[in-house]
């Protein structure tokens, strides 16, 4: 795990960062290993895959990275359900090594992000149907929600690598 340590850093920030961190790492430490095929494969009732979960977070992640800056939404619109299927698989012109460093590129920004942003800066949220109108998100609620996104998604990869070949992320 990377140690996410800066002396510098409020308790908040440091405390963000660290969990961030580790749910980053179980998730990565899920994929290792992994052919693309393995990465493709949807081995429970769930049409989840391990490299369209971790492309899904990256992509997630970026489009909440896109609001807390601008507030404005990465990714388009989530009624386009074909585009949205798409986010969840690892499509054969993709590898398990791109989605990756997509990651890990997505994550070096949020981590930026919470070093350096004002926690409290919000702006509206985008219509949709999940959202009340006229309702505001802080960059903090933010982070605190990639966390959990990832968190969530962390638990499906590790039901699904033990599926394959019985690798556990976390036991």
């Amino acid at each position: 795990m990377t140690d996410t340590t800066d002396t510098a850093l409020d308790p908040e920030r440091a405390s963000l960062l660290e969990a961030l961190a580790q749910q980053r790492y179980f998730l990565l430490h899920t994929v290792e290993g992994l052919t693309d095929d393995q990465a493709r494969l949807t081995p429970t009732v769930s049409e989840l895959c391990l490299g369209g979960l971790v492309k899904h977070v990256a992509l997630t992640e970026r489009g909440w990275t896109d609001f807390v800056e601008s507030g404005a939404m990465a990714g388009g619109d989530d009624a386009d359900y074909a585009a949205r299927e798409r986010e969840f698989r690892l499509l054969e012109d993709e590898t398990l090594e791109q989605v990756v460093a997509l990651y890990r590129e997505v994550a070096a920004h949020t981590d930026e992000l919470v070093r350096t942003h004002d926690l409290s800066a919000d702006h509206e949220l985008p219509p949709a149907p999940w959202f009340r109108p006229g309702e505001r998100r802080s960059a903090r609620r933010v982070f605190a929600h990639v966390l959990a996104e990832t968190a969530h998604h962390t638990g499906h990869a590790d039901i699904i690598r033990e599926a394959i070949d019985g690798q556990k992320s976390m036991g």
